[in-house]
């Protein structure tokens, strides 16, 4: 039975590739997605790529992956400087968590060199683009099987 791993991706995540001058590349959100199905699928993981805006939906999901989910793979993007109850929801989740970022944030604005989803994860990924997402799921394949 393959290893299930939620990938949350938070605000604005959808808008990916509409900013053709922006900080996260020209990949669309859904190419981003059918990329990391792919790269999963060949892993030989099961992946629950998901989305929102809304910071109750992803605590939800955090709380929804303690029973239905080996490891997390998480952009919490805006949310990722703010919110102490993702942070909160991840430190009660017992598997290995990769905390991914599109952008490199420590060559962005200070007030985004804080994350306080970095207390939870297992790991961090940043600045590599849609590349970095898929090396966020290879890393947990190995920590998985280890």
């Amino acid at each position: 039975m393959p290893h299930t791993v939620f990938f949350l991706n938070g605000p604005n995540a959808n808008l990916y590739g509409r900013d053709k001058g922006g900080a996260y590349g020209h990949d669309s959100f859904a190419s981003i997605e059918a990329r990391c199905q792919r790269h999963a699928a060949g892993l030989g993981l099961a992946l629950a790529f998901r989305q929102s805006n809304h910071e109750g939906v992803l605590v939800d999901w955090i709380q929804e992956a303690r029973s239905q989910a080996d490891a997390i793979v998480i952009n919490a993007a805006g949310l990722t400087y703010t919110s102490i109850a993702i942070l909160d929801a991840l430190l009660s989740f017992d598997g290995p968590i990769i905390e991914a970022h599109m952008s490199n944030i420590w060559k962005r604005e200070s007030f985004r060199h804080h994350s306080f989803v970095s207390k939870a994860a297992t790991g961090v990924i940043a600045g590599l683009g849609a590349s970095g997402y898929c090396l966020a799921l290879s890393a947990l394949a190995e920590l998985l099987e280890a």
